[in-house]
């Protein structure tokens, strides 16, 4: 389900995103995330905002597949980078088998709590055997407005692990930090990186 508050935020200040998100090369997870792949991968960049993960996944020489329930980035991401970016709500994803990776980088913090099992699922269905998933989520527990307005879901490490394992993956590597976002507040994350059984 789509929290139509959060989406708003989005899609009147892409622009501003874009430009806090912006990176003149992939960055080093996005590179760990990519050296796991298949020469010519098939990827979801799942929430893609302004398309900045896929650009430098078409220019590794991967085959990026970006969307996104905001409009207005989508729009932004194909105006900047002619990137084939298209509308896709995580409620929308009925792929089966169809991507050698996929990258939900702080996306699918998003998403209400009792909803993350069923889109682990979809993502899982989505990819090939032995297919690799990046995920970012903040780190804590409960949902809440931040002070812009956006629906957070929050998880604690283990939880988090223990969703993965349950939608079929394997945990090969975790990073924990602290980061500045959007709002101003720094906020603790964690990142794990995972590959589906098969």
């Amino acid at each position: 389900m789509v929290d139509e508050r959060t989406i708003a935020w989005y899609d009147n200040a892409a622009a501003e995103y874009e430009e806090l998100v912006r990176t003149g090369s992939a960055s080093d997870r996005l590179q760990e995330f990519m050296a796991l792949l298949p020469k010519g991968a098939s990827v979801l960049d799942l929430g893609c905002g302004p398309a900045i993960a896929s650009v430098h996944m078409r220019a590794a020489g991967f085959r990026p597949d970006p969307v996104d329930a905001s409009q207005g980035l989508i729009d932004l991401a194909n105006q900047a980078h002619d990137i084939s970016a298209r509308y896709l709500t995580f409620d929308d994803l009925d792929m089966v088998a169809a991507y050698d990776g996929v990258w939900a980088n702080f996306s699918l913090l998003h998403a209400p709590r009792a909803d993350l099992p069923r889109h682990l699922a979809a993502i899982a269905t989505a990819l090939r055997d032995r297919g690799v998933f990046h995920i970012g989520m903040k780190v804590g527990t409960g949902e809440e407005r931040d002070r812009i307005d956006r629906k957070y879901t929050y998880v604690t490490i283990p939880e988090l692990h223990g969703l993965l394992e349950g939608a079929g993956f394997d945990v090969i590597a975790v990073e924990e930090g602290e980061e500045r976002g959007s709002a101003g507040t720094v906020d603790p994350f964690v990142i794990m990186r995972a590959r589906k059984r098969g």
